[in-house]
């Protein structure tokens, strides 16, 4: 039902049971707001979205005010704006006055505000909160002093991610926001997704940084430098660079990374194709052998640290394949090393993701042999692209190059993967491959790719029935549980942490535009329908690796090096 208030003295047309801020923002009238997430319940806790309503004494909150049919509203009045400029102004007057060495520097929505409600001078002062540096987490580094009691970090991890690592603490002045009984995030049930980062509206979460490492390594001549990056990465650099993105970009990026210094460079959607090999033999195997358990693919690294620590008795489950970026690692501290005639000691392997829980997971015991890790250093898109403005290269006017053999391509099913749903589908498409000989039709997997936090599908390959759930974002953990103890029967389930899969990773470039996110996964789909390599069996890269390189090299010829083990996880809750 329709009808009309009047705002600034102009009618507009608002909706029976939508929230102020709603009906302004759907005509065109933006109000600033701190502590709102737009799929979230509303709670008015930072009172920037105040307006003033005709016959109210006080202003109220708009994100959580229903709109009624009487309504006259200012929403920029001189007691308005005062209101707001007051409520950043008590922001600021506790707050560390390090902006220019702040990670959200320029990208900071307290400076914004600032800047956008003309605060030039400091009015009010307060005792600043004592600064406390938590870089306890292979992945996040956490700034009290920068925090503003959003409670943004704390709604994501308990409403969407569901661990539940954040908590408000302590009472008045003495409120902050931590893990359990305030100790560090390496005592937490963090898992690293980095999903508070991506909300954060200050320098209070970020990741943490390996660039000065990556510097360091790179200006040292006895190592071989090598970098390998995923599918999504050449488009976040662009996106982070202010470039539009097409494919010839990703042979641009190969140039930028040689001039940084990498002399050895790949895609890890190599490993993505042999995750998915493997994926699928194992599937295979556990159907022929009739198993009446379902096979959790693995390669999220959040949801394996979450499984370990929240859901132990699925740990017999999981696939024991590593993820692409460890089988990439892999790959290159034995077939490269063994190539280029140099020790797997000798190389500095480097992974650029939009993950930032693979830092924690290049760390993990079972992602080393002899000592070694299989990926030394990871970063996330944002940090590289910091790297490449640090070395002062035009991408504008630079030629484009290919990667580096043997891992030189990738199927459209390994960018299928970075999508919510796509590992499964590229699993099932592979396997269906191998016992019809043919390609199975793309409109069979339009329910594996509708939207959700929760769809399931089933296909028919040969004379079996294969049924399908994927869980995107943890919060669909509880609809895979229901339909389970309902007597639903899976043969394969992917869970995905962040919502969408990694297209909303949370080492991509900073972006509140869920359009920004879609267009992400809609170019993988593109992708998926143009590409002649679809498939990981009719990759030349992948056919060349396991019939010829994997086989020769004694490290990896039984393929076992490619698994690895879980277990259960205690932490302090």
């Amino acid at each position: 039902m329709l009808f009309t208030i009047q705002v600034n003295n102009k009618k507009i047309k608002a909706e029976k049971g939508e929230t102020i801020l709603s009906a302004l923002n759907r005509n065109g009238i933006i109000i600033p707001t701190l502590c709102r997430m737009k799929e979230f319940t509303p709670t008015g806790a930072c009172r920037m979205c105040v307006v003033e309503v005709e016959g109210r004494d006080r202003l109220v909150t708009a994100c959580s005010q229903p709109v009624e049919e009487w309504m006259k509203i200012k929403t920029h009045s001189p007691r308005v704006i005062t209101a707001r400029k007051t409520i950043v102004e008590l922001l600021l007057s506790n707050h560390p006055d390090d902006c220019l060495y702040c990670d959200k520097n320029l990208n900071c929505e307290l400076q914004r505000l600032s800047e956008e409600l003309n605060i030039r001078e400091r009015r009010m002062r307060a005792k600043k909160i004592r600064p406390r540096l938590d870089q306890s987490s292979p992945a996040i580094v956490r700034e009290l002093s920068k925090c503003i009691l959003c409670g943004r970090c704390v709604r994501v991890c308990e409403e969407i991610i569901t661990s539940t690592s954040l908590d408000f603490l302590n009472k008045g002045s003495q409120t902050h926001v931590g893990p359990a009984m305030d100790r560090d995030f390496n005592f937490s049930s963090c898992i690293h997704c980095g999903q508070c980062v991506l909300v954060c509206p200050t320098g209070a979460l970020h990741e943490k940084h390996n660039i000065n490492e990556v510097q360091e390594y790179l200006n040292n001549p006895e190592l071989l430098k090598v970098i390998q990056y995923s599918p999504l990465v050449a488009s976040g650099i662009a996106e982070e660079l202010g470039i539009k993105y097409n494919r010839e970009f990703d042979r641009i990026l190969n140039s930028i990374l040689r001039k940084i210094g990498f002399e050895k460079i790949f895609t890890t959607g190599t490993g993505t194709d042999i995750c998915i090999t493997e994926v699928t033999a194992q599937l295979k195997e556990e159907i022929e052998r009739k198993s009446k358990t379902p096979l959790y693919i693995s390669a999220c690294p959040a949801w394996v640290k979450y499984a370990e620590q929240f859901m132990p008795e699925i740990l017999p489950l999981l696939s024991t394949v590593k993820s692409p970026q460890q089988i990439t690692g892999i790959l290159i501290k034995t077939l490269v090393a063994e190539q280029a005639d140099v020790r797997p000691e000798k190389i500095y392997s480097v992974s650029a993701t939009p993950c930032m829980a693979m830092k924690f997971e290049a760390r993990r015991d079972g992602m080393m042999r002899k000592g070694i890790s299989d990926v030394d250093s990871v970063m996330t898109v944002r940090e590289l692209a910091r790297l490449i403005r640090l070395y002062g290269i035009d991408v504008t006017n630079i030629e484009p190059e290919p990667v580096d053999e043997p891992m030189s391509g990738l199927t459209s099913a390994a960018a299928l993967a970075e999508v919510s749903g796509g590992l499964a589908e590229a699993v099932i498409r592979s396997l269906w491959f191998s016992i019809n000989n043919n390609e199975a039709d793309r409109q069979l997997f339009k329910k594996l790719r509708s939207g959700g936090s929760f769809r399931e599908a089933s296909f028919r390959i040969g004379e079996t029935e294969i049924s399908v759930a994927v869980v995107d974002g943890l919060i669909g953990l509880e609809k895979l549980k229901n339909s389970q103890a309902s007597g639903k029967k899976y043969d394969l389930v992917e869970v995905m942490t962040c919502q969408g899969g990694c297209v909303n990773g949370a080492g991509l470039p900073y972006s509140s535009v869920k359009d920004e996110k879609k267009s992400r996964a809609k170019m993988i789909y593109h992708a998926d329908e143009t590409d002649a390599l679809n498939l990981p069996c009719k990759s030349p890269v992948l056919l060349n690796l396991y019939d010829k390189l994997i086989k020769e090299n004694k490290e990896i010829g039984d393929r076992k090096i490619f698994f690895t083990h879980f277990e259960k996880r205690n932490v302090l809750l």
